[in-house]
C-alpha cells in the first residue's frame, strides 16, 4: 500500500503559496509530517483528503487517482481534522451507531460488532454511554479516531491531534494511534517533535509548503552525527554566538546559564564539546536554514 504525491502545488486567492511542488511517497505505517504552524501541513492534509483541489500535481493511492475518483477514494479514507463537532446530547455508543448507519452499515449485528471494536481500540468502552460533549479533550480525540475506524479505512489522516492535550491524555492518544498504525497508512501531522520521535516509523519535515527532508527518525538523526556541539555560556555570549555560529537551540540550566547547541562539521572552538544529535536538532537546523540538512553549510 502506497500513497504517492507528485508535484503538488497550491496557491490561495490571497497569494499565499501553501504547497510548493510537493513530491513524496508514503507507505503503510505511522508517517509523521513535522513542521511549524503555517508550514502548509493542514493544506497538504486537506488536499490529500480531497477537501480542496491543488493547482497542479497528482495524488494516487495504490494506483487510484484520488483527485479524479473522489467518491471511491473517500470510502477508504479516515480523516480527523484539527477541530470537529459532535451532537451535544448523544452518547459515544449512539453517535457511532449513527455514523455507521450513514456509512452504509445497515445491518444491526454488523454495526454492533464494528462499534464495539472501535470503542475497544480507543479505550472508550467504559464511557460509551456518556455524552461525547462532556468528554475531556483527549477522550474527544479518541472518539474522533473511533468514528473514522468504522469503515476500516486504508488511509487515516490526523491533523495536529495532540495540540492542547495534557501529558496523560497525549500518552493515551498516542497509544491508540500506535495500535492502529500497523495495518493502515496513518499520516500524523504535528509541530511537536516528541510525538514523531515516539510514534512514527517514517517522517518528513515541511516548511514554506516544501518538503525539506524525508527519512526515518533514526535516519534523520544520523544526518547530524558528529556535527552537534554544546557549550555553556552567559546570555551576552549566547547572543554573540547567534551572530557567528550556526546555533541550533539554547536553553537555561539550573545555574541560570545558557546551554547552547551548535551545528558544525568541525568543533566551533574552545569551550565546545561534541554531544549526541537529537531529532529536535535536525528539526531546528532544517527550519533555521530552510533547506535539507545534507546540503547545509556551516556559518
Amino acid at each position: 500500500m502506497i500513497l504517492s504525491l507528485q508535484n503538488v502545488s497550491k496557491t490561495y486567492n490571497n497569494g499565499v503559496k501553501a504547497l510548493d511542488d510537493v513530491t513524496i511517497n508514503i507507505n503503510a505505517g505511522m508517517f509523521g509530517l513535522l513542521g511549524p504552524n503555517g508550514a502548509g501541513k493542514s493544506s497538504l492534509m486537506r488536499t490529500i483528503a480531497t477537501l480542496q483541489e491543488p493547482d497542479s500535481g497528482t495524488v494516487d493511492l495504490d494506483g487510484l487517482d484520488i483527485l479524479k475518483n473522489k467518491i471511491e477514494f473517500r470510502k477508504t479514507l479516515g480523516y480527523l481534522p484539527q477541530e470537529f463537532g459532535v451532537y451535544p446530547k448523544m452518547s459515544a455508543h449512539d453517535l457511532l451507531h449513527y455514523f455507521a448507519n450513514l456509512k452504509g452499515i445497515t445491518k444491526k449485528s454488523d454495526r454492533n460488532a464494528i462499534v464495539d471494536k472501535a470503542l475497544e481500540v480507543t479505550n472508550l468502552t467504559d464511557v460509551k454511554h456518556k455524552h461525547v460533549a462532556g468528554y475531556s479533550g483527549g477522550m474527544k480525540q479518541r472518539f474522533g479516531i473511533a468514528q473514522l475506524l468504522l469503515n476500516n479505512p486504508k488511509l487515516i489522516i490526523v491533523d495536529e491531534p495532540t495540540a492542547g492535550l495534557d501529558p496523560a491524555e497525549r500518552h493515551r492518544f498516542l497509544n491508540v494511534l500506535r495500535e492502529i498504525g500497523t495495518n493502515h497508512i496513518v499520516i500524523f501531522s504535528t509541530h511537536i517533535v516528541d510525538d514523531v520521535k515516539e510514534l512514527c516509523t517514517d517522517m518528513a519535515i515541511l516548511n514554506g509548503g516544501r518538503i525539506l527532508a524525508q527519512s526515518t527518525p533514526k535516519g534523520m538523526v544520523k544526518l547530524l552525527e558528529n556535527k552537534v556541539w554544546i557549550t555553556t555560556v552567559d546570555r551576552d555570549t549566547a547572543e554573540q554566538l547567534q551572530e557567528t555560529h550556526n546555533v541550533i537551540s539554547s536553553s537555561y540550566n539550573e545555574d541560570n546559564n545558557l546551554v547552547v547547541r551548535v551545528y558544525g562539521d568541525v568543533s566551533p572552538g574552545e569551550g565546545f564539546h561534541p554531544t549526541p544529535a537529537s531529532l529536535e536538532d535536525v528539526y531546528f537546523t532544517t527550519l533555521n536554514n530552510n533547506k535539507p540538512v545534507e546540503s547545509l553549510e556551516t556559518v
